[in-house]
This record gives structure tokens, C-alpha cells and sequence, in this order.
């Protein structure tokens, strides 16, 4: 049986309490939280998902930028990496999500540059990151977040001149719609490097209501023997990806995706035919 978790930023303030009740209630096994440092004490955060049965599988960093090349908002953002570490290792060993940039489009210098401090950056998180025995995962990220790393192969080579055993991939699958070719092709491609799925349909709505082959993207994940969560991110339809918030009745629209999602998913796990 697969393990699901639903990001918590999809659900805006919305209590932690809130969204842990209804998330256990669907039948979710844990959550990918928000890496805001300000907002949650683990210890806080603990309890309330004790109460609840649910874990912490995964941190969704802030939108911090790992590639800038002015060296102040640089060194910045590498320390909320590290401080995120610490956060992180509270929960016990959940993954970390990394980007290296998001709602940047283009580089401020050059593509090269920027690219290179980004490798640097990771590298510097992963020796942090295997101290406290965590594992990181860059996110392919579409077109229009990101100037950087859009397909699974090119997260593949990053990873590569990282050159640290624990950092892997993790493949979304509303990114992938609009950079992969061939989805399932991306998870085989990723392999045993995919530590995080996340998911949400071509639209970025439930599982189910767009065009995906979640389907056939089962069949791929059972064979590169994934092991990790499949975590839900999915939002309310409406304009800026940056925000949950998409006017009158949003939040509804988001717990019921929820359950839309987990249902289908659910329905999926018996697959016994990889591809």
C-alpha cells in the first residue's frame, strides 16, 4: 500500500488542526508542510498531528532563490535552507523539497551563472542535509515558474554534478504535463533517484479531472520500486499559481479535490502490471 500526504499551503491559514482532522478523515497517512519557519513550532505541530495519526513526510520550502547572483539575497536564502534542515530534522527524516528558483522567469545575468551557484548552493544543503541524515529533492519545475530545470532529465544531470548521494529528484506531474513528453518515461528516467511524487491533474485540479494517465503513471512508479509519498497539490481553478486563495468558496473546492484524488489514487493501488 502506497502512503499519500496533501501539501498544507494549498490550504492557505487554514488552522493545521483543521486540515489534519479532515486529511485523516479522507484516509491520508500524512502531509507535506509548509517550511514556514515563523508560522510552526515542531513541537506544536507534532501534537497536533499525534492527535491525528498523521507524520510529516515532506517540507515544501518558502520561495527562496538558491541561484540569485547578488550575494547577499544569495547567502540569504542558503541560510533559510540550512535553518529549514534543523526544522525539518525535528519530524524525524521527512524529505526536503528544493527549487532554485520559483516566479523568476529569466536569469539576471546569465543562464550559466546562475546555474552554477544554484549547484553550489545544493551542494553545500546536502553535507547539512547528510549530517542530520535528510535527504533533498529538486523539484522540475514548469516554464512559467522557473527559468531552471524543467524536465526530469536535466534535474537528472543536475543532480549528477551535485554529486551527493542524498539528493534526488522529485517529479510533479502539473509540471510534467507541460514540460515531459512522455510522463511515465520521465519516472522511469528518474528511477531510483525519485524520491518525491507530487500530484495534481493537467489543470492543476483533482486527480481525475483533467487528461493525466494517473493510470499508467502507477504502472511506472511500481517499476522503478518507488517507495516514497504520493502527495497531493492540487488548488481551487483561478488565476497566479503563487496562491491558494482563488476567490468565494476556494478552501471547499481544495478539501473536496482532496478527497477526489485520494479516492481515485486508492482505486489505482492494485495494480499489478508494471510498464
Amino acid at each position: 500500500m502506497k502512503r499519500y500526504a496533501a501539501c498544507t499551503w494549498i490550504l492557505g491559514d487554514s488552522p493545521l488542526a483543521e486540515i489534519a482532522s479532515r486529511l485523516a478523515d479522507m484516509g491520508y497517512d500524512g502531509l507535506e508542510l509548509l517550511g514556514d519557519l515563523d508560522r510552526y513550532q515542531p513541537r506544536e505541530v507534532k501534537t497536533v498531528l499525534d492527535d491525528y495519526g498523521l507524520d510529516v513526510v515532506s517540507i515544501t520550502p518558502a520561495d527562496v532563490d538558491l541561484a540569485h547572483p547578488e550575494d547577499k539575497t544569495w547567502q540569504q536564502a542558503l541560510d533559510y535552507y540550512l535553518r529549514l534542515l534543523d526544522f525539518a530534522a525535528e519530524f524525524g527524516h521527512p524529505i526536503v523539497g528544493c527549487h532554485g528558483t520559483e516566479a523568476r522567469i529569466r536569469a539576471i545575468t546569465t543562464y550559466e551563472e546562475e546555474y552554477a551557484r544554484y549547484v553550489t548552493a545544493v551542494q553545500r544543503i546536502a553535507v547539512a542535509a547528510q549530517e542530520r541524515e535528510l535527504r533533498i529533492a529538486i523539484e522540475a519545475l514548469n516554464r512559467y515558474e522557473t527559468h531552471f530545470l524543467h524536465k526530469a532529465d536535466q534535474v537528472m544531470r543536475f543532480i549528477a554534478e551535485v554529486g551527493a548521494p542524498n539528493v534526488g529528484i522529485l517529479l510533479d506531474t502539473y509540471h510534467m504535463n507541460i514540460e515531459e513528453p512522455d510522463l511515465a518515461a520521465a519516472v522511469l528516467k528518474a528511477g531510483k533517484r525519485l524520491y518525491l511524487f507530487h500530484v495534481a491533474d493537467s489543470n492543476r485540479e483533482a486527480v481525475g479531472r483533467g487528461h493525466i494517465d494517473f493510470l499508467n503513471l502507477i504502472r511506472a512508479l511500481k517499476a522503478v520500486e518507488y517507495e516514497g509519498p504520493i502527495v497531493v497539490e492540487c488548488t481551487a481553478p483561478g488565476p497566479d499559481p503563487f496562491t491558494p486563495v482563488k476567490g468565494a468558496g476556494w478552501k471547499d473546492i481544495v478539501y473536496r479535490y482532496l478527497e477526489e484524488s485520494i479516492t481515485l489514487l486508492k482505486a489505482y493501488e492494485d495494480v499489478t502490471t508494471p510498464l
